[in-house]
C-alpha cells in the first residue's frame, strides 16, 4: 500500500466534497462504490451550482431578455467555454452540447455519416467498442451498404496497431471510429497516431472519449481527432449531458440533425436557414442546468489536477492488480497498469459474474457485472460476461482491500 506522504493529493479531502460516498449499506458495512466506470458520484460543488440554478435563476436561455434568462444564458455558455478549455478546442463553437456520448456519436452517424458515406465505403474500428461506437455505425451501414471492419486485439488486450494499418492499408475506408481507453479492458489506445494515420489514409477519424475525459488530460488539438465525444455523468457531472467535439470547418458543412427552436435563423413557410456553430445542433430547450452543473465538473478536475489524478489513479490501479493477482482462480482481462486506465475486470473460477456481484454487495462493495454494454468483445474474449471494479480519483487503497477480502468471502461462500 503506497504511503500517504507519496501520492500527489490527499485522497480523504477529495473524499470530504462526496456525501454519496459516507453511509453505509447495511448497519456495520461502509460503502466501498467501484462501479466509476459506469457513472461517477458528484461532489458537492457540482450538486450546489445545480441547486443555485434551480433555486435563484431557472429560466430559458438565448430567448429572453429578463434577468433570469439573461444570467441562465450567460451561465450555459460559460459553461461551453470551460469544456471548449479543458479538452483545449480551437473555438467555443466547437464544443457542442448533447445528452452524452452515446447522443454524440449518433449525431456524427446521422448527418456527417448519412451525407458522406456510400455503399462500398468502409468503416473501420475495433472489437473492443462499447455499443454506442458500433451499433450506429451498423443500422447506417444496413441502410447505406457501407462495410464495417473490427481490428483485432493483441493477447495482451492492446489494440494490434499491425493489423489496423493493414486493415487501414486495404482501401475505401473514410472514417476511423476507436475508443480513447477502453470501458472493460481499460486498454489505452493511441488515439493521436490513429488520428494520424486515418489522415494520411484520407479517413476522418472519431475518438470516443467517454472513459479518458474524467481520468487523463485530453487535447484534442494534439490528438487531431475531427471528432471527439464524451459524457458528463462519468466525470463528476450531471446525467443527461455530454460534449460532441468536432472541428469547425467540418461542423459547418455538416446538416443539422434535428429541427426545432433555436436552430435556425429563419423559419418560412416555403423552408428554413440554419443557425450559426454550434446552435445547429441543439434544437430545443437544452439541458441548461445539467450543461451548468458539467461545467462545474470541469472547474472541479481541473482544480484538483487531471495529471495528478491519473498519476493517483495509476498508482491504485497498479496495487489492485497486485492484490487481485493473489487471489485464486482469478483471472484479470486487459493491458497491465502502464498501459490500462482505472479499470479491472475479471471473472473468478466458475462463479458467474451477476452472483459475484451480489456477494460483494453484501458486503458493501458495488462493482459491474454483465457485457458492459461490450458483447461483440466478450464474444472475442469467449467468455459470457465478466465482473469490473473501476476506480476514480476519490477511492482508496484500503477500499481495494476491502475488495480483496469480500472476493475471498465469496471464494469460501462457492467453496472453490
Amino acid at each position: 500500500m503506497a504511503n500517504a506522504a507519496e501520492l500527489p493529493y490527499d485522497v480523504e479531502a477529495i473524499r470530504a466534497d462526496f456525501p454519496i460516498l459516507h453511509q453505509e449499506t447495511r448497519p456495520g458495512v461502509p460503502l466501498v462504490y467501484l462501479d466509476n466506470a459506469a457513472s461517477s458520484q458528484k461532489p458537492r460543488q457540482v450538486i450546489e451550482v445545480l441547486d443555485d440554478y434551480y433555486r435563484r435563476y431557472n429560466a430559458n436561455v438565448h430567448r429572453g431578455i429578463h434577468k433570469l434568462s439573461e444570467e441562465a444564458t450567460a451561465a450555459y455558455e460559460g459553461a461551453r467555454v470551460k469544456l471548449k478549455r479543458l479538452i483545449n478546442a480551437a473555438s467555443k463553437r466547437e464544443i457542442i452540447f448533447t445528452r452524452g456520448t452515446t447522443e454524440s456519436i449518433n449525431l456524427v452517424a446521422q448527418t456527417w455519416g448519412r451525407a458522406n458515406l456510400n455503399a462500398g465505403d468502409v468503416i473501420l474500428t475495433t472489437v473492443m467498442e462499447h455499443h454506442s461506437n458500433i451499433v450506429p455505425w451498423q443500422m447506417l451501414a444496413a441502410e447505406k451498404g457501407i462495410t464495417i471492419r473490427y481490428t483485432p486485439l493483441c493477447e495482451d488486450g492492446t489494440l494490434d496497431m499491425d493489423a489496423f494499418r493493414r486493415m487501414l492499408g486495404e482501401g475505401a475506408v473514410k472514417l476511423v471510429a476507436v475508443m480513447h481507453v477502453s470501458n472493460v479492458l481499460g486498454t489505452i489506445n493511441p488515439v493521436a497516431e490513429i488520428a494520424r494515420l486515418a489522415h494520411e489514409a484520407g479517413a476522418l477519424a472519431l475518438v470516443d472519449g467517454a472513459q479518458s475525459i474524467p481520468n487523463m488530460p485530453v487535447d484534442v488539438q494534439q490528438i487531431d481527432a475531427d471528432f471527439y465525444a464524451f459524457s458528463g455523468h462519468k466525470m463528476v457531472g450531471p446525467t443527461g449531458i455530454g460534449i460532441l467535439y468536432g472541428k469547425r470547418d467540418l461542423l459547418e458543412t455538416m446538416p443539422p440533425w434535428m429541427g426545432g427552436g433555436d436552430m435556425i435563423s429563419r423559419v418560412r413557410l416555403d423552408g428554413s436557414t440554419w443557425n450559426e456553430l454550434p446552435y445547429k445542433f441543439e434544437a430545443g430547450t437544452p439541458s441548461i442546468a445539467q450543461a451548468i452543473g458539467l461545467g462545474a465538473a470541469a472547474d472541479y478536475l481541473n482544480a484538483v489536477g487531471l495529471e495528478r489524478i491519473q498519476t493517483y489513479e495509476k498508482r491504485l490501479t497498479e496495487y489492485a492488480l497486485e492484490r487481485l493477482s493473489e487471489v485464486p482462480q482469478l483471472k484479470v482481462y486487459g493491458p497491465p497498469a502502464q498501459h490500462k486506465g482505472a479499470v479491472a475486470t475479471f471473472t473468478f473460477a466458475s462463479i458467474h459474474p451477476h452472483d459475484l456481484a451480489q456477494m460483494l454487495d453484501v458486503e458493501g462493495v458495488a462493482v459491474r457485472a454483465g457485457h458492459h454494454c461490450a458483447m461483440p468483445l466478450h464474444d472475442y474474449l469467449g467468455i459470457g460476461a465478466s465482473a469490473r471494479a473501476s476506480f476514480y480519483l476519490y477511492n482508496t487503497f484500503s477500499e481495494v482491500d476491502v475488495l480483496i477480502e469480500a472476493l475471498y468471502k465469496a471464494r469460501k461462500a462457492f467453496s472453490i
